[in-house]
């Protein structure tokens, strides 16, 4: 895992983009510490940088990569699993190899197969690959959107970046928030494919841009080459039977797990008190000979604490166990405001600043990588507003809908809804407002009026649901089962837009760690988009093929227990809380810096902070204030650290 960044003009570079490089490098020396390359060519306006963080071949493996003909280069942040196996078959068709990394194969494999190579690829990774034989330049995302990528276009250049930040610094790119992305964060959902950032953009998961360079500037051609495409609905009744299910989900999860165990570094394992993380744990325990090192986070809240569960987890497999316990001040003060700066994005809960601490522990113990668990609910129809979209739209039958919040009661008002809402696009677009929005659509009804007059009347006629909506493929979506539309709609936006920017990449990699969530192997995830709806959710079950599956690993506690979301104890739970939010308040939502931001109105803010004040017990609107607080102080910190905090780029 590393960083990368860099820019391309569309003439020679110019005084300035040298240095303007090494900012951006800079920038990224927390993905990275371990070394940093670059590739300067001015003749071809084209600048590349890498930091990195050495787990593969220590030694070697240094970037940018240049092809054996010297025509291509490229930088790579992820890992490519399986690459021994690939650079094994590309050495007896002729390659070869300057390295022993696991990047260079995709040189190789683009050589031979050009735009079809990532196709071979298999892993987490975002990377930019120049062709001067060509005259183009390739960014690659992902399938799933694991790691970042992001760019500003022009028609004269072209930047991109691991992080924003590492764009800010490059020559003409703005240096302001979006409104309408503002807005978007307020009710937590962001349209895909954007950023808080006006003029900035992202790499969608499974998409490259293909940017030809021509005579009058460039041509950029954004190609999908993967999606999690599910089946027609009638075609599971002739899916595999249960047993082939919980064979070839078992066989190929050992198998996600085994790749991601590959390393010249120790490899360790987050672990929840969850079906998800301890399945990793227990598969990772007999692939490794020494004993695995887990890491748990225990919260100071009994509600939202899973200690206890990881402990016998870990005692049942003989892990070297490691639990981090995290109070009031921790998930607050300057670590909160860390964590916005480096997610780039706002949060509606401090679980992010929970995992940035565990993060900065796990390095301080000397690993540099972790096994995580992340991706099953998408897989598996884990959370409770999949079971009850299922229950709602799948099944027909209301009276099995009862129970569905079940452990997740406290959560009321983020993961499940008390009350129903609907919007005409999703509507439209999936036949019903899938239950995972439905609490957004009402938390954007608090949030809106927090907007200043101005700001409002820009966005008077932006409507922000309907801007998510409008990025889904309806294709994926006609004639597929409800349950399968509903996990469509949330893998295409808040799985990459929330649990694998700041619940993931964002934090882990703060700290130079990087994460590798086993079930977003898209081996694992070919087959179970082919799952029968009654196999993810059996009886009221949820994620019932892989708790079958795993049967054997898991402890009788763990195989019997509801779904239980990770998430931090919030603010309006504790006294102590609410006292060190209140200092964040008095720093950052002060009139002064309000106004000076310019997002919103001082005196709207004043009265909602006093109806968060009065708020009293643990409903849903409650619940519902504390996320918009969160979103308003991300905002202003984003503002403050990002935008107010560096001197913007020399227009050039």
């Amino acid at each position: 895992m590393c960083g990368i960044t860099g820019f391309w003009r569309l003439g020679p570079l110019q005084d300035g983009d040298r240095a303007a490089l090494k900012r951006s490098i800079e920038s990224l020396e927390h993905r990275g510490p371990d070394g940093w390359g670059e590739h300067v060519d001015p003749g071809e306006g084209l600048a590349m940088g890498h930091t990195r963080l050495s787990i593969i071949d220590l030694s070697g493996g240094h970037q940018p990569l240049h092809a054996p003909d010297g025509d291509a280069v490229l930088t790579v942040n992820g890992e490519f699993y399986d690459y021994k196996t690939l650079r094994t078959g590309l050495i007896t068709e002729g390659a070869r190899f300057a390295t022993k990394s696991d990047s260079e194969v995709a040189l190789h494999l683009y050589r031979r197969h050009g735009l079809d190579f990532v196709h071979f690829l298999r892993g987490e990774f975002a990377f930019a690959l120049h062709d001067a034989r060509k005259d183009r330049l390739i960014l690659v995302r992902d399938r799933f959107g694991i790691k970042p990528l992001y760019v500003h276009l022009r028609p004269d250049r072209v930047h991109w970046g691991s992080e924003v930040k590492s764009l800010l610094p490059q020559p003409g790119v703005p240096r302001r928030l979006d409104h309408r992305a503002a807005l978007n964060q307020l009710m937590h959902v962001m349209v895909p494919g954007t950023t808080a950032f006006e003029g900035i953009e992202q790499v969608r998961p499974g998409h490259m841009l293909v940017i030809q360079r021509r005579p009058e500037g460039f041509d950029v051609k954004d190609l999908q080459w993967w999606d999690m495409d599910f089946p027609a609905a009638e075609e599971h009744r002739h899916g595999p039977s249960e047993e082939e299910c919980i064979q070839e989900v078992r066989e190929r999860l050992i198998d996600a797990v085994r790749v991601r165990l590959e390393a010249d570094v120790p490899v360790g394992c987050y672990l929840s008190g969850g079906i998800d993380s301890c399945s990793m744990l227990g598969l990772a325990t007999p692939l490794q000979q020494s004993p695995v090192k887990a890491f748990t986070i225990s919260f100071d809240h009994d509600d939202y604490d899973e200690a206890a569960i990881a402990r016998e987890m870990a005692a049942s497999v003989g892990a070297d166990h490691e639990v981090m316990e995290l109070k009031a001040e921790d998930l607050y003060g300057e670590s909160y405001v860390t964590t916005v700066r480096h997610a780039e994005r706002t949060f509606y809960n401090t679980l992010g600043v929970a995992k940035w601490h565990m993060s900065r522990r796990v390095r301080e113990l000397g690993y540099k990588s972790v096994v995580t668990g992340e991706g099953s609910d998408e897989l598996f129809g884990g959370y409770p507003f999949f079971k009850r979209d299922h229950f709602l739209h799948g099944l027909k039958d209301l009276g099995q809908g009862a129970g569905v919040a079940g452990n997740n009661a406290v959560f009321k008002g983020s993961i499940v809804s008390e009350q129903s809402a609907s919007h005409p696009a999703f509507d439209q677009l999936v036949g019903f407002t899938p239950s995972w929005i439905q609490p957004w659509i009402l938390t954007l009804e608090l949030a809106r009026p927090l907007l200043s007059g101005s700001v409002r009347s820009e966005l008077e006629g932006y409507d922000p649901v309907a801007a998510v909506a409008g990025t889904l493929d309806p294709g994926r979506l006609a004639g597929r089962h409800p349950l399968d539309r509903s996990q469509y709609t949330w893998i295409k936006t808040m799985l990459e837009g929330q649990i694998l920017t700041w619940g993931g990449d964002r934090v882990d990699m703060a700290n130079s760690m990087e994460s590798r969530p086993a079930f977003l192997d898209h081996r694992l995830a070919d087959f179970t988009r082919l799952l029968p709806p009654a196999v993810r959710i059996k009886d009221g079950v949820e994620k019932w093929v892989l708790r079958e599956a795993m049967k054997g690993v898991l402890p009788r506690v763990l195989y019997e227990r509801q779904k239980f979301a990770f998430m931090a104890p919030p603010s309006h739970t504790d006294p102590r809380k609410r006292a060190a939010v209140e200092k964040i308040i008095h720093e950052r939502l002060s009139p002064e810096r309000i106004d000076a931001a310019g997002l919103f109105s001082p005196d709207r803010v004043d009265g909602f902070l006093q109806l968060w004040r009065r708020s009293e017990g643990d409903d849903e609107t409650a619940w519902r204030r504390d996320i918009v607080l969160n979103h308003v102080l991300g905002l202003q910190i984003l503002h403050q650290e990002l935008v107010e905090g560096g001197s913007p780029a020399p227009v050039a």
